[in-house]
């Protein structure tokens, strides 16, 4: 599933080319994803201007004078910029054709993505009211984690994959969050104290910050490519290394389930 450092090196790889663009034609080929695209989707955004494409949690929004086009790459969705009409390919399920010459493909073999319309009058959608900050923003301190899980109970790995607390740390980045941090996912979120929560969010942001730089070399990929570029890869101490030795100590690294999910972790380091 496409991360948080995935659907921003996709922003990355895509603005330049679409931003101040205008909107020739939209192609819809299957409307039927996780909520069906809009019908009148065409009427909407042809011959509007592309103004701006930002992102909030793993939501990429495409800023119109008159509302925002938000696009969630589900489980196996994403991007491409074309600059020729290449066949479309079974899972390609809408194109954006700009007046620039290019095109915006999606793709999604699963279909669990969305592409959803919000005029401006109507306000911020409501997939979007009650997200927490942005992990690599001020807003993401140690004051605001100490607060946000002040009378949770539940184990941390948890409380920081709730987009309530902080948008966008999934589950690889949780566990390595964490290993970098040196605290069990097992512990209570309202457990840690100031240092520890201090040294989680420090954590959170190097853990997705490097995830993102790491991506940077991958930002050609998104321009005539056949949309299956895999992820970059993060440098896992913890993630997906059950039964082999902890990179700092040696010790085995231990795999448990933790709300339907793994969870990697090193029993020394993280005590």
């Amino acid at each position: 599933m496409p991360e948080l450092p995935e659907v921003e090196t996709t922003r990355r790889g895509i603005a330049s080319h679409i931003e101040g663009a205008e909107i020739k034609s939209v192609i819809i080929r299957q409307p039927r994803l996780r909520w069906p695209i809009p019908a009148d989707l065409a009427q909407t955004l042809e011959g509007r201007k592309i103004l701006s494409l930002s992102r909030r949690a793993k939501y990429l929004l495409f800023s119109f004078e008159h509302g925002t086009l938000i696009i969630h790459l589900g489980m196996s969705g994403n991007l491409r910029v074309l600059t020729e009409a290449f066949p479309a390919e079974k899972h390609d399920h809408f194109d954006l054709v700009l007046s620039n010459g290019k095109r915006l493909r999606y793709r999604d073999p699963r279909r669990f993505g969305a592409c959803l319309w919000q005029a401006t009058e109507n306000g911020p959608h409501p997939l979007l009211q009650k997200l927490g900050p942005e992990p690599l923003s001020e807003q993401f301190n140690t004051d605001h984690l100490l607060s946000a899980n002040s009378n949770r109970k539940i184990a941390i790995k948890l409380a920081i994959m709730d987009n309530h607390t902080v948008v966008g740390v999934g589950n690889i980045y949780a566990s390595e969050s964490l290993f970098r941090a040196k605290i069990n996912p097992n512990r209570a979120a309202n457990s840690l104290n100031p240092q520890e929560s201090e040294q989680l969010v420090t954590a959170i942001k190097a853990t997705l910050g490097d995830a993102i730089i790491a991506g940077g070399s991958t930002l050609r990929d998104y321009v005539d490519s056949d949309g299956k570029a895999g992820y970059f890869q993060l440098s896992a101490f913890v993630y997906g290394r059950a039964g082999m030795p902890c990179r700092i100590c040696n010790t085995e690294i231990k795999q448990i389930r933790q709300g339907q999910r793994s969870t990697f972790y090193c029993p020394h380091c993280q005590h």
